[in-house]
């Protein structure tokens, strides 16, 4: 047994029991991927308390609950291709690719998906296939799209985002007017056109790209 295991499952517990988390196959994975290897050393001992931390490139690793909650909505059954816009410190693709049949994620900062690529080859992941671009933008080349996972807040959804969603699919992304304030929607996409759905409050950092956030730094 690892020094980790109890705490990771007694955040497993929480999002269970004080979240309300019912998608069994997202507890069951929460409790096996290591989300402290994704932190600094600095960090580690923090890695499965209940808050966002910080990593390389003024970005975050989101809290245990909205990686949960975000994976959870997707409503994914093991076969299906996601996109992933934001990969981030790597965690949430892990999430994604053991839930999922093919991950593609996207990372706008090089650094980030460096880190996040070595990773992903650290844990002996084949089914993500990982790029540095403009999220904003998708990646029609491997779309429609069965789900798609936005770990950044967009002032609105991406327009390339619907355009490469699969009929009966579903995009979750933080939607706000302002930049470190959104709410968590999901958008399913049926023969008549979208379906939206608000499940509350949140805080990402911005969504920056051509059709989110201009970048100011």
């Amino acid at each position: 047994m690892d020094e980790h295991q109890i705490p990771r499952q007694q955040m497993v517990d929480r999002l269970r029991d004080h979240y309300k988390i019912k998608d069994e196959a997202v507890l069951e994975v929460m409790n096996t991927v290591p989300r402290h290897l994704f932190l600094s050393d600095a960090l580690k001992f923090q890695a499965y308390k209940d808050n966002a931390l910080p990593i390389a490139g003024n970005q975050t690793i989101s809290q245990p609950y909205i990686v949960a909650r975000m994976t959870e909505l997707l409503e994914l059954g093991g076969q299906e291709k996601v996109l992933e816009l934001g990969a981030g410190s790597g965690y949430q693709t892990v999430i994604l690719s053991k839930l999922a049949g093919k991950v593609f994620s996207i990372e706008r900062v090089q650094k980030l998906a460096n880190e996040a690529q070595q990773r992903l080859d650290e844990f002996g992941i084949r089914n993500v296939t990982l790029q540095c671009a403009d999220g904003t933008n998708g990646w029609e080349l491997y779309s429609p799209f069965d789900g798609i996972l936005v770990a950044a807040g967009s002032p609105e959804i991406p327009q390339p985002l619907l355009e490469q969603l699969k009929e009966g699919g579903k995009i979750v992304i933080p939607i706000g007017a302002n930049e470190r304030s959104q709410n968590l929607i999901r958008i399913k996409k049926t023969k008549d056109g979208f379906k939206q759905e608000d499940f509350g409050k949140c805080s990402f950092v911005p969504l920056i790209g051509e059709h989110g956030w201009e970048n100011k730094g």
